[in-house]
């Protein structure tokens, strides 16, 4: 037994720990000691948590964290330069942008009136503005970002987060993703929070913020007593069958998310109950705002502080469409044209719950161990699409960190005058993933996964740390 040993579980009994509770444990022990969760060698972490503020469609980067103002002096006129191909080639004359930029915070990180309270937190932002992307397309560029890979089939981040380092919650999963109702999974579908061909623990358990039933069939239809016979009777003979498949770890999976459901059963309402939550907290997040999307978001904010106490590694938040400019229930953040209102409307729902989110953190002593990565598959460009739009642009975006070990208030890399191309310090999603996993104390070369007769891993055969941005 390799956390839980023999003596410390007898010792557990003896002093009227239970029986039913030590059984309980030697089960559990049990598992932990299946090859489900990698074994590779790790070194001291950083952050304990990674939340994902996944900002599905593409925000523009120079109207929120990427201050041009070149795009100011020549409005209106035709983009110096080459254009490069965008998704429709509807390409306008140079657009500035539509907010203005202000130093926050001691640091005096620009940041845009579009996210007036996340600028209020500006010190504790590290912002990458040389992100680039392989694909300008949503459901390819959606699969790379969360995957490394433009194509179903692979692991999720958070799915490979999970099998690097298991969770520290007995009764939920280490990867969750919260949804509120009405939202659509981005382009792309349930398969960008999918385990790939890692065991099947590892995938995403997507709980419903904002209903009454957060993960479908969470509630029991039978008795207690009766469903525990039931599980022990289908264990036993699961665990009879695997030991003449050598162990299978897929079916050692499928016992281990057996008992993780009946865990759930009781976990998931506890969770979603915020009745214990102060005023002042619900206030904070924005919980009693009128605008239903955003206090939608809002509870999504509060869920994930509530996991990462819970010990979740791996959280992702999903935004709320409003159906302008070509957003929509897959793309909120993608407007084509009405950018102005567009954005204005998603911003508004995200800005408050996300610096509260920021502010519960750091004043619980949470913040240090929890990583917050903000970001969506690509930028937009600097020149309109059509008259009062914005396309795609892979070639050069911003996203940002907080907490976990990252420095607050700074900057890396940077984009050329018009916030066109990544020039300096020039960053991938790669990077960000090696970066991500180097904080939670993994070495993304080292986290790997034989399938079809090769060691794949999160960040293939690519990817750095980003050493510099670390504390």
């Amino acid at each position: 037994m390799n956390t839980i040993n023999r003596r410390q579980l007898l010792s557990r009994a003896s002093t009227g720990f239970g029986m039913a509770a030590l059984a309980g444990l030697m089960q559990e022990q049990a598992l932990a000691d299946m090859p489900l969760v990698h074994r590779a060698k790790k070194f001291a972490p950083k952050a304990r948590s990674v939340i994902f503020l996944y900002m599905s469609g593409g925000v523009s980067h120079v109207d929120s964290f990427d201050h041009k103002p070149m795009l100011k002096k020549f409005a209106g006129q035709p983009m110096p330069g080459a254009v490069k191909k965008t998704q429709f080639n509807n390409n306008g004359t140079v657009q500035p942008s539509h907010w203005e930029f202000k130093r926050r915070g001691q640091s005096g990180l620009e940041v845009s009136d579009l996210f007036p309270q996340v600028g209020g937190v500006a010190d504790e932002l590290c912002m990458i503005r040389s992100m680039t992307a392989k694909f300008s397309e949503h459901a390819q560029g959606n699969f790379f970002m969360h995957t490394g890979f433009p194509f179903l089939g692979f692991p999720s981040a958070g799915a490979w987060t999970s099998y690097g380092l298991g969770t520290e919650s007995r009764d939920l999963p280490g990867y969750i993703v919260l949804q509120s109702g009405g939202a659509a999974t981005p382009h792309g579908g349930v398969g960008l929070f999918s385990n790939g061909f890692l065991p099947a623990q590892h995938q995403a358990s997507i709980v419903k913020a904002d209903e009454a039933e957060a993960v479908v069939n969470i509630r029991p239809r039978q008795s207690q007593g009766m469903q525990r016979k039931q599980l022990d009777f289908i264990g036993a003979m699961d665990r009879r069958f695997v030991s003449t498949t050598q162990h299978d770890m897929h079916v050692e999976a499928a016992i281990s998310n057996y008992e993780m459901a009946w865990r759930m059963q009781s976990a998931v309402p506890d969770l979603c109950d915020i009745s214990g939550e102060t005023e002042a907290t619900k206030k904070l997040y924005g919980l009693d705002d009128p605008e239903p999307k955003k206090a939608a978001y809002a509870r999504q904010c509060l869920l994930a502080r509530r996991l990462v106490e819970r010990g979740v590694r791996f959280i992702e938040l999903s935004t709320l469409a409003y159906n302008i400019g070509g957003g929509n229930g897959a793309n909120p953040w993608d407007h084509h044209s009405a950018i102005v209102e567009g954005h204005g409307k998603m911003a508004n729902q995200i800005d408050q719950p996300i610096a509260a989110l920021i502010k519960d953190l750091r004043s619980r002593g949470l913040l240090d161990s929890t990583l917050v990565v903000w970001g969506g598959e690509f930028g937009r460009t600097p020149f309109a699409q059509g008259s009062n739009g914005r396309d795609h642009n892979p070639y050069g975006f911003t996203v940002w960190m907080a907490g976990g070990g990252v420095k607050g208030g700074h900057v890396y890399g940077a984009t050329d005058d018009f916030g066109y191309n990544a020039v300096e310090n020039i960053t991938s999603v790669y990077d960000m993933w090696a970066t991500v996993l180097h904080l939670m104390g993994i070495d993304h070369e080292q986290l790997t996964y034989r399938f079809s007769g090769r060691d794949l891993r999160l960040t293939d055969v690519h990817g750095n740390v980003l050493k510099d941005i670390s504390v």
